[in-house]
């Protein structure tokens, strides 16, 4: 269902986690909603779901580290007759482990999906944005950004490129009227975690750990204040300032501990 003249958010990853949070919020502050995602059937129950409650909603099951996704998702875009108004690049994948020991499909997954694609669909739509003088993008990084980190260091490399493209493009884009926000957030309470209920609990309760409508509330409400950055939770901004104050010397020497020898193999 597309309804004319209505203003559009697109949300990648949007089936599940901080994505789903993103095209609720979203959904609720008026926009219709471009999901994209590749699982079709958490897809399905998203698009069901806003569609239930009146929402103009477009779906697009797409891998979206495939070498042509930005391509396909703007196709299907212009098809719809959607204006971007909103961008969130919301979706990733970590991968965990020694540099060496990642096969090469997953090295190619991690930088297509958090470097490629989006950086392809910011360049396409932001330029339309600007065009426009109007406009919003939104783009997942992590606290990792801001310290290398042995076990996810291609992770870590990856989500420091989105802070540093994203915070180029708040001062760009400033004067076309186009609002720029990068997001670092720290744990997040996602099925990535694999707790048992009381100590989820806890962390939650200590605010180690964030629930994904509360990260999405407060980037979203930094997105539409123009802000340039948003760190979320008292934990996320110790850990940002924990590794920018952490020598090399000191992760040296973790690195050769021997249970973080085992895990780097």
């Amino acid at each position: 269902m597309v309804a004319k003249g209505q203003k559009y958010a697109l949300v990648t990853g949007a089936a599940s986690g901080m994505g789903r949070a993103y095209a609720r919020a979203l959904a609720a502050k008026g926009y219709g909603v471009v999901a994209v995602d590749c699982s079709a059937d958490a897809l399905q129950r998203l698009h069901d779901e806003l569609t239930a409650s009146d929402v103009s909603c477009v779906a697009i099951c797409l891998d979206l580290a495939h070498p042509k996704a930005a391509e396909e998702v703007l196709r299907r875009v212009e098809e719809q007759v959607c204006m971007i108004e909103v961008l969130i690049c919301n979706a990733g994948v970590l991968a965990f482990g020694g540099f060496a020991a990642l096969t090469q499909a997953r090295v190619e997954q991690v930088m297509a999906l958090h470097m490629t694609t989006h950086t392809k669909l910011v360049h396409a739509l932001g330029a339309q944005m600007c065009c426009r003088g109007c406009g919003y993008v939104l783009w997942v990084s992590s606290t990792t950004a801001w310290l290398p980190y042995p076990s996810i260091a291609l992770y870590a490399a990856t989500k420091r490129y989105i802070k540093t493209l994203s915070e180029a493009l708040h001062d760009e884009w400033a004067h076309c009227g186009v609002a720029v926000t990068v997001v670092l957030p720290g744990a997040v309470d996602t099925p990535f975690y694999h707790l048992d209920a009381g100590l989820r609990s806890r962390l939650l309760w200590w605010g180690v750990l964030l629930s994904p409508e509360e990260v999405t509330r407060r980037a979203l409400r930094a997105l539409f204040r123009g802000r340039k950055r948003v760190i979320p939770g008292w934990a996320a901004k110790l850990m940002v300032l924990m590794g920018r104050m952490t020598p090399s010397w000191v992760i040296r020497r973790v690195v050769r501990l021997k249970r973080v020898e085992r895990l780097l193999s």
